[in-house]
């Protein structure tokens, strides 16, 4: 007996396009080839990747871990270092610096958010109830300053037990280790670029890609990791593109590789300009520079002459220049395609989100893997989680640039000045009256990320919890103190980041760049 067209089975998935969007999927769909699904990756060393991004968030710890992949040896493989957190600079005000750390601030009192006990105390003004800056509670932001890195403990009663932790890596070089992971397991790689894709006349799904050498390749489930051009979800399927550029006017980037000089810092920075933002990145074999910016408010040269002036060593390539525009495609997954990466959309790289989308996409792809027969209330149902997923991360964006006083151009009075989503304008507003924040249903940032830019960036409430009022000032007092000097006496205790990099994942030596 014929099983009904619904419960037929995908035997033949194509990738369309490498980078980090298609090895990152050929490696995790790789586990189904051994269920008789072939898996096809096409793509052509004559089309480069973007690979900017270079800088990753803790999720990625959960991907790498799904694929059985050793950490060390990655880390190795790919010139990494690691990463507790962003520091930002010049963000609020001018002179501002803050960073945006990866895991907990302190450990709550009597059930109580640590950081409304610190907004009491903050409140309370000066003398021996200041607590002093919020991150000095962080171990995360205590190892950071210091240059420091050690693993997470799995103990919740000791402090390293809030450290949180990613990675700064070689996209490229993170693509390439992929590959071997993915072609050992028996993905097949075809190189060559994509002339047309053929489309059933019936319901217009997508039949086979066709390379510009005539050869054809078919396939029941397509994945579109094409980059910006969006071969197959934008060009043949036409779904639109919904621009966020009102709330994101960056649109440019200039990236250039530089010497290292120094111990590479255990994370990430971003300096905010005049018309836009800076990024470093440190390397074992080199630091990753960029600067993001608007073309409305700044030109090209002016960028370039922005970002090499704010290098600490001399560059070791020539720069490269990307466009884009922030946003994502109405629908991520339209009849039998689905977008990952760039070709679904791009938040720009102020907090390292790309390729956490990558990750989102596929781990979702994987939970609502179709049959053939394409049910339309799965599709909807990834396309729900992902919209909503990419509006979250916008909102978490956008605030960086809405929430500042600097007035020394026209780019910052825009962003200062310009209405932001009701979304966002509601959880700014909760947070004025009383520090309260809560994680939203498919949020990717923790209340804790929220709470560092906020008061990173000078958005103070006029109060704190009233329930931590009731507590006595000298036993909130006491416990801040303790708290501080167990954050600070753990972060000296750990070793030093180069160290702990020499020790465990040292990259072998390379000439390259």
């Amino acid at each position: 007996m014929t099983p009904p067209l619904g419960e037929k089975p995908i035997t033949r998935l194509v990738i369309v396009g490498g980078g980090s969007a298609g090895w990152m999927t050929a490696a995790a769909v790789s586990r189904l080839v051994d269920a008789g699904v072939a898996v096809t990756l096409v793509e052509s060393d004559e089309i480069g990747t973007v690979g900017v991004g270079e800088a990753t968030i803790p999720p990625l710890l959960d991907f790498n871990a799904a694929l059985g992949i050793d950490e060390n040896e990655f880390v190795a493989a790919t010139q990494g270092t690691f990463k507790l957190g962003i520091e930002f600079v010049d963000w609020g005000r001018l002179g501002d610096r803050y960073i945006h750390p990866f895991g907990k601030y302190g450990r709550p009192m009597l059930g109580l958010n640590f950081h409304q006990i610190w907004l009491r105390q903050h409140l309370l003004g000066s003398g021996e109830a200041d607590p002093g800056p919020l991150g000095d509670y962080a171990i995360a932001i205590a190892a950071a300053r210091r240059g420091r890195f050690t693993k997470p403990v799995s103990n919740p009663e000791a402090v390293l037990s809030g450290l949180g932790y990613a990675y700064h890596f070689d996209a490229g070089l993170y693509a390439r280790f992929l590959r071997k992971h993915a072609e050992t397991r028996g993905v097949v790689r075809v190189e060559g670029k994509i002339g047309s894709v053929e489309q059933a006349p019936l319901d217009g799904h997508i039949s086979a890609v066709v390379l510009e050498d005539g050869r054809r390749i078919e396939g029941d489930f397509f994945v579109d990791c094409s980059g910006f051009r969006a071969l197959l979800l934008g060009q043949a399927l036409g779904v639109r593109y919904r621009s966020w550029q009102h709330w994101l006017p960056c649109d440019s980037a200039i990236a250039v590789p530089s010497a290292t000089v120094a111990p590479p810092t255990p994370y990430t920075r971003s300096s905010a300009e005049q018309g836009g933002w800076r990024w470093r990145i440190p390397l074992q074999h080199r630091v990753g520079n960029g600067h993001v910016f608007s073309s409305v408010h700044t030109d090209d040269e002016t960028a370039l002459r922005r970002l090499l002036d704010g290098l600490d060593a001399p560059t070791i390539g020539d720069p490269r220049l990307l466009r884009f525009t922030a946003g994502r495609r109405e629908k991520l997954w339209e009849k039998n395609c689905v977008a990952i990466g760039l070709a679904g959309g791009f938040i720009e790289p102020l907090e390292s989100t790309s390729i956490h989308l990558i990750q989102s996409g596929i781990f979702r792809l994987m939970a609502l893997f179709p049959d053939r027969g394409f049910s339309q209330v799965e599709i909807d149902e990834y396309n729900h989680w992902l919209v909503e997923e990419y509006e979250h991360i916008r909102d978490f964006i956008i605030l960086h640039y809405h929430a500042t006083e600097r007035s020394d151009s026209d780019f910052w009075n825009h962003c200062r000045t310009m209405d932001v989503p009701d979304s966002l304008a509601a959880r700014i507003a909760l947070w004025r009256e009383k520090g309260r924040i809560f994680r939203a249903h498919n949020s990717l940032f923790t209340e804790e990320s929220w709470i560092a830019v906020l008061l990173g960036q000078n958005i103070v409430p006029r109060a704190a919890d009233p329930l931590v009022a009731m507590l006595p000032v000298g036993e909130t007092t006491q416990f801040m103190n303790h708290m501080r000097e167990i954050v600070a006496r753990t972060a000296e205790a750990m070793p030093r980041h180069e160290d702990y990099i020499a020790q465990h994942c040292a990259a072998q030596p390379t000439t390259s760049s």
